[in-house]
């Protein structure tokens, strides 16, 4: 994603990620607005469960712009929230009837295996470690961390720029960035800075308690298209970051349902549109949805 084009964007894209949040929870609204009518499914399953109770929750997070963003009427809006949204209609339950649960970074295996949420839809990167604890369908997006800094400050250009020890960078507690940029730290004690949502660390960025912010390229790019004024990208992306839907471990028959509506929504338009009604905003190229992995 470029950030001429962000930059560009950014007063329009403010103003059309405020409605989105404004309408994000209701049923008429967004790429989930279809819902299943007389759906059956097995007995025993977590899908026929939740039908049956005509309700769902859903941990996402509500501090990402673009992805999972707190609307003003309560309720989050973005790609994430679209994409569950949609699984929510294929499962016969309408969008008002979908209960949300902010699920920051370091609880979003701990809120899975404690039932406090059905799934997690919350830029949740697919790796080896959480699978111990949880199963992921997907990926339904892939992205790459990089790296957010003051408009002003053109002392950064990538991670390497941290190995001198002289720059600290935040990231948020449990997440796959803050493990990641590890590796390019002199002294991780001094230069790492860890909270538990990513826009405490875009406030730290703007009030020069630390010199960057690392996250996957799409969250970051929200905080530009906000503040396009204080914030900008620099470098390239130097990860690749799958996107899953966690649910609880061993439930082969859930995740399986998620993976063919996912699947689904990448042929009928739906994943195209749940693109363009949010993060299409301010990027209008729609990704190609990935091939699912079912391990």
């Amino acid at each position: 994603m470029r950030l001429t084009r962000f930059a560009a964007l950014a007063a329009s894209a403010a103003l059309m990620l405020g409605a989105a949040a404004c309408g994000g929870g209701g049923s008429s609204g967004g790429s989930g607005s279809d819902v299943k009518k007389d759906v059956k499914f097995d007995a025993g399953t977590t899908m026929e469960a939740l039908n049956k109770a005509q309700k769902i929750k859903i941990g996402t997070k509500f501090d990402q712009p673009l992805f999972g963003l707190k609307g003003l009427d309560g309720k989050p809006a973005g790609f994430d929230v679209e994409i569950a949204k949609i699984i929510a209609g294929e499962l016969g339950i309408p969008a008002d009837k979908i209960e949300w649960v902010e699920t920051p970074s370091k609880v979003r295996e701990e809120y899975i295996e404690q039932a406090k949420v059905d799934m997690v839809v919350a830029t949740y990167t697919i790796n080896d470690a959480r699978k111990q604890r949880i199963d992921f369908a997907g990926p339904y997006y892939v992205a790459g961390q990089q790296i957010l800094t003051r408009k002003d400050d053109n002392s950064i250009s990538g991670p390497d720029s941290f190995k001198d020890g002289t720059k600290k960078v935040c990231s948020v507690t449990g997440s796959t960035p803050a493990k990641t940029i590890e590796q390019y730290l002199k002294d991780k004690a001094t230069q790492l800075v860890l909270f538990d949502t990513y826009a405490k660390c875009a406030d730290a960025v703007k009030n020069k308690q630390v010199d960057a912010l690392t996250t996957d390229n799409v969250i970051l790019s929200g905080f530009v298209s906000q503040s396009p004024n204080d914030f900008k990208l620099v470098g390239s992306k130097f990860t690749q970051e799958p996107y899953g839907i966690g649910v609880k471990k061993g439930d082969t028959k859930f995740r399986a349902f998620i993976n063919d509506v996912l699947e689904k929504i990448a042929k009928d338009g739906r994943y195209e549109k749940a693109w363009k009604d949010t993060v299409g905003k301010v990027d209008s190229n729609t990704p190609s949805a990935p091939a699912v992995d079912r391990y």
